[in-house]
């Protein structure tokens, strides 16, 4: 049979083998469509050089963040963005940006803008959420977003805007304004205008001072205020005349010593949650929160209130309040009888900081029997209150960094329905084998930064509900003591232990746990000076999800994550801030579920390992997000979300370096292409730029699609796979023209019996 292609020649004992080759064609297909994702990104739509790309649920995010970049790629932006990401650039200045645009999202944080004129923002119609925070604005055109008619979040902290004369923006949507630390001095009488449909306001971090009547008066949708580290003194008694919705109000962090706190407050009725803390408060009057009767949470930390009479403050008005924070207010008299008489309702109440005894803390607790959350924290406490078993619904209690040393076990008895215990740093160095004897609900157990050494037999016998058990900076040198549990139980409820920040010592063989903690899910041993793990120190622990050995001294020696085969339920490892400088995708072979590795922080050298690696979370787990700091997560294309991500980098050597300029260009199968020549300029790299710039092919020891590539192109198989095709596609043709012919007699048919009838 002659050949139909030069070279290529047709063997008829292949001929048996046809339909296996086309199936693998045809799965070769199927495969590199893939393939041509490998490097997160799509080809779909336009994407930048310096840019990754890819969607987001639905949504295509374009990501130039930390790209080195002075301006906008604009000629290069598809018109379907739905998120542009610029944060952490040298952008000096805006352009208009391309017509029709469909962008909803502009990030451009942390770069060296300095104006917002209104021609840079011109024609952005869906425009929703606009972040500029972090540049050197000083300018702000009020007509900016004039056409961006769906506007919600403006976010503009962190600019010295200084000064504003008139008002400050136009927009008849906007709901969320951002303006803390913008060094404004003063809030004008028409700041605010032409937006007045705002819901919440951000002036956090503004020198302001003082605070005069009617800046807040068109604001009558406002619901959340803050004002948090204004450097206020004065607060005008009529600053809130109109605020009548205001449910949220934040002024911690001022000096507001000398306000009249009845007047200010009087006509906030909706008012829910307040915060006041660290504001220069020396005393409060009696009729204080007089008219804030819907008051739910009062916040007073870090206040000097000496002589503060917290009966005679709370009144009978806040018989609404469920959460009271007095911590660090340096109360000296004792917390009388009474005090928290008139908040029967009080669930959480927070009196850390402040020094008590423990005879008046058990009478002032006395009319709180439906206290459910307490927090004693640093109060000088050398005993505890032994009316505990009157709290019936107390279910956490903190009582860590007091000098408690060793007296536990009485004072804790009564505490049988208790689920959160902290007794952190609190000098123990022994606690008592029926410390829990009776806490048989007690599900998460805090004993960190107490240095117990060892652990007596049985003491966590009865806790046959713990859930979390944490023992961090315990100076532990066995990971736990078998003989501090049960014998022959297993703990079904324990699924998470923390141990980080102890020394621990890990032994040659075997597994570091007892099987009393199979069930455990959630491992920290995080900066325990581990070099290595051997292969079977997670044996009785295969049920491990979560596993966090950050913060260790882990190099990429062979063998050195053996330990990985046992454990084939893993989801979560953080592996960041190790000695690695390589690894292989091979290693999590045996962990299907795993869908999240944490690597950063590790001196990775730029080497085709990176790809495979890369390749490995594009392809085979479907998902770019299983490698921490790939590209964007979640939390950093969020409404008001981190400005700064973190992102996985390696390095080049010298020599590398060197030899770059050829491969930096080259055009590999299966990696986007760049369109304008680059030249290596800086050693250190993204992965996301790596991968496309490194000349590496796409991963064949996975899927090995070159492999398929190679075996189906040999010359035994083209010309058998086309006929297959060919045949296949004649076959179609040649129903599809039947059909079509059929119908056409059909109605020829149909035709001439009607013609026949109007004859007749």
């Amino acid at each position: 049979m002659p050949s139909l292609l030069p070279g290529l020649k047709w063997k008829p004992e292949d001929r048996d083998s046809n339909m296996d080759r086309f199936t693998a064609l045809a799965f070769y297909f199927i495969a590199t469509g893939f393939a041509y994702g490998f490097n997160g990104d799509s080809f779909e739509l336009e994407c930048p050089d310096e840019c990754d790309c890819h969607y987001f649920r639905i949504n295509w995010v374009t990501d130039c963040s930390e790209s080195n970049l002075t301006e906008v790629p604009y000629d290069e932006l598809s018109l379907s963005v739905y998120i542009l990401d610029l944060n952490g650039n040298n952008i000096t200045s805006l352009k208009p940006f391309p017509g029709d645009i469909k962008m909803r999202r502009l990030q451009i944080a942390e770069n060296r803008l300095t104006r917002v004129e209104k021609e840079s923002f011109k024609g952005l119609e869906y425009l929703i959420d606009v972040d500029l925070s972090g540049n050197n604005i000083s300018y702000v055109d009020p007509e900016a977003f004039s056409d961006s008619r769906g506007l919600l979040n403006v976010e503009l902290q962190d600019n010295p805007i200084s000064v504003v004369e008139g008002p400050f923006l136009i927009s008849v949507t906007l709901q969320y304004l951002d303006i803390s630390s913008c060094n404004l001095s003063t809030i004008n009488p028409q700041f605010f205008d032409n937006i007045t449909t705002l819901n919440t306001v951000d002036l956090s971090n503004n020198p302001l001072i003082t605070i005069e009547a009617g800046v807040f008066d068109v604001l009558t949708s406002l619901e959340n205020l803050k004002m948090n580290d204004c450097k206020l003194k004065i607060i005008s008694e009529n600053a809130f005349l109109t605020s009548v919705n205001l449910k949220n109000l934040e002024i911690a962090g001022n000096h507001l010593t000398e306000t009249n706190w009845p007047e200010v407050l009087g006509k906030l009725v909706r008012l829910e949650y307040l915060n006041l803390k660290k504001s220069g408060l020396t005393s409060l009057s009696e009729d204080t929160f007089s008219n804030c009767s819907n008051l739910v949470s009062l916040k007073l930390a870090d206040n000097e209130l000496r002589d503060l009479d917290v009966a005679a403050t709370l009144g009978n008005s806040v018989n609404r309040l469920e959460l009271l924070d007095l911590s660090n207010c340096k109360i000296q008299g004792p917390i009388s009888g009474d005090a928290f008489a008139n908040a029967t309702r009080l669930k959480s109440l927070y009196l850390s900081g402040n020094p008590l005894f423990a005879p008046d803390l058990q009478e002032a607790l006395a009319p709180l029997p439906k206290i459910e959350k307490l927090f004693l924290s640093n109060c000088g406490l050398r005993n505890l209150p032994d009316n505990f078993n009157v709290f019936d619904n107390l279910q956490e209690l903190d009582i860590s960094h007091n000098p408690l040393v060793n007296v536990f076990t009485k004072l804790l008895a009564p505490l049988e329905k208790l689920e959160y215990l902290n007794m952190g740093y609190s000098n123990l160095s022994f606690i008592g084998p029926d410390s829990f004897s009776k806490m048989t609900t007690m599900k998460r157990l805090v004993l960190s930064g107490n240095d117990l050494l060892s652990l007596e037999a049985g003491l966590f016998g009865n806790l046959t509900q713990l859930t979390t058990l944490e023992l961090e900076f315990c100076g532990l040198k066995r990971p736990l003591n078998a003989n501090a549990f049960f014998k022959n139980l297993t703990y079904m409820d324990l699924r998470e232990i923390r141990l980080g920040g102890n020394p621990l010592v890990i032994p040659e063989k075997g597994p570091l746990f007892p099987k009393q903690l199979s069930q455990v899910t959630i491992l920290d041993l995080s900066n325990c000076n581990i070099t290595w793990l051997n292969s079977d120190a997670f044996k009785n622990t295969v049920n491990l999800t979560d596993l966090n050995l950050s913060g260790n001294r882990i190099k990429s020696l062979e063998g050195s994550l053996s330990f990985l085969e046992k454990l084939r339920h893993l989801e979560k490892i953080d592996l960041s801030k190790n000695n690695l400088t390589t690894i292989d995708p091979l290693i999590f072979a045996n962990n299907p579920r795993l869908h999240s590795l944490n690597l950063l922080g590790n001196q990775f050298v730029c080497d085709c390992k990176i790809a495979e690696m890369w390749d490995w979370a594009n392809m085979i787990k479907g998902d770019l997000d299983v490698l921490v700091g790939a590209k964007s997560a979640e939390k950093d294309i969020v409404v008001k979300g981190n400005k700064k991500k973190k992102n996985l980098h390696c390095h080049y050597n010298e020599t590398q370096l060197r030899n770059m300029s050829t491969t930096l260009n080259k055009s590999v199968p299966g990696r986007r292409p760049f369109i304008k020549p680059r030249e290596m300029t800086y050693a250190n790299r993204t992965w996301a730029k790596y991968v496309r710039e490194s000349g590496c092919e796409p991963v064949v020891q996975i899927l090995r699609p070159v492999a398929l590539v190679a075996d189906i192109v040999q010359v035994s198989y083209i010309i058998p796979t086309l006929i297959c095709i060919s045949a296949l596609l004649f076959m179609v043709g040649g129903f599809a023209t039947g059909y079509q012919t059929s119908r056409y007699y059909r109605k020829n048919i149909k035709r001439e019996i009607a013609t026949s009838g109007t004859n007749i």
